[in-house]
């Protein structure tokens, strides 16, 4: 039994205007694809929009496919960074959209 174990940590962290917020989700190896990422990024989504953040974004690598399938499932949309090929934005709007 894991008891007082930490298994993962996640943090948004907005720009003065909360206008954008950056999310990042770190899980214990062990612990992944068991729904921990799942949760944590619900969270911070409903986090965000009752804070008033209008969009929740993300810089990934692009060799992260599970965490960016995942955002896409979450409704975030993925796009490449333009200067960095090995980078994807990921970004959702938040506010009327938001999904339960």
């Amino acid at each position: 039994m894991l008891r007082g174990m930490l298994i993962a940590v996640a943090t948004v962290a907005a720009d003065p205007a909360d206008r954008r917020g950056e999310v990042a989700i770190c899980i214990r190896e062990d612990r992944k694809h068991r729904g921990v990422g799942w949760e944590f990024l619900g969270y911070i989504a409903h986090y965000a929009d009752d804070h008033g953040i209008e969009t929740l974004e993300s810089i990934k690598s692009r060799e992260n496919r599970a965490a960016i399938e995942l955002e896409r499932e979450m409704g975030l949309t993925v796009a490449m960074v333009p200067d960095d090929p090995t980078l994807v934005l990921v970004q959702r709007k938040l506010g009327a959209t938001l999904a339960n």
